[in-house]
């Protein structure tokens, strides 16, 4: 007997803050705002899915 698996469909994502250009790895899904950890500036927010993110994504992680 075969067995599904299921593959969730959050993802964690590379992205630029748009202010300062630095990199970070957040998840598409957060339930808090994120902010860029060196200007602070937001770069997510919580949609009560998937995030809205404000900053440019680079990769998407598997």
């Amino acid at each position: 007997m075969k067995e599904i698996v299921v593959s969730p469909k959050s993802k964690f994502l590379k992205v630029r803050c748009p202010k300062c250009k630095h990199e970070q790895v957040i998840f598409g899904n957060c339930s808090t705002v994120v902010r860029c950890q060196k200007c602070s500036n937001v770069i997510a927010e919580p949609t009560g899915g998937k995030a809205k993110v404000k900053a440019r994504i680079l990769e998407i992680l598997e």
